[in-house]
């Protein structure tokens, strides 16, 4: 059966590879203005499809991984942290930055181990997604973890972190009261309570 709707279009490779030809920006220079251990910020000079110039803000991020650690109970395991950015305590899964050249899967083990302590027999990658497609390359590999044995928490010098284990009706009642707000937390949870 042929659909006409757009998205049904774009999701065919040939649509997608013309697409991309049609809206390609070129970066014509790129100024790096800031080099951090984490971010790298740019300001890209490019030209558009239309032959004009603009100016492109670029975040550089190495990535990240995310873990759903589900306990035997069917609890998902979230960190409690205090994000300096927002001045507040938030809920989030167990997550953390790709090193250099680190594959994701050896990521989201060690990360799991370091921030909540447990170690998982399974893992599964779930999801990709990028966290700010506008100005930033940071990609995000969601995992479930599951197989979950106790071990010690190994955090970082700049880390505080506290554990919860949450029920499925507790996390879809923190969502509701605005209790939980980080995107890839969100994201992971609403997959996992779509799940049975």
């Amino acid at each position: 059966m042929t659909s006409n709707r757009a998205g049904d279009r774009f999701m065919r490779n040939n649509d997608a590879q013309e697409a991309m030809k049609r809206l390609r920006e070129v970066k014509i220079k790129r100024e790096i203005v800031f080099s951090g251990k984490m971010l790298t910020m740019c300001v890209d000079a490019v030209k558009l499809p239309n032959g004009r110039e603009a100016t492109r803000e670029v975040v550089l991020h190495p990535g990240a991984v995310a873990m759903l650690a589900i306990t035997e109970q069917d609890e998902a395991l979230l960190v409690s942290q205090l994000r300096y950015a927002l001045d507040q305590v938030t809920l989030e899964l167990p997550a953390g930055k790709l090193e250099p050249e680190e594959n994701p899967d050896d990521a989201a083990f060690r990360e799991l181990a370091e921030e909540t302590g447990y170690r998982a027999s399974g893992l599964k990658r779930v999801l990709e997604f990028y966290t700010a497609a506008g100005f930033s390359d940071e990609k995000i590999y969601l995992y479930e973890a599951t197989g979950l044995k106790k071990g010690e928490q190994h955090l970082d010098e700049d880390e505080t972190i506290d554990l919860v284990a949450l029920r499925r009706d507790e996390v879809r009642q923190m969502i509701d009261r605005g209790q939980i707000t980080d995107a890839k937390t969100l994201i992971g949870l609403f997959w996992w309570l779509g799940r049975p």
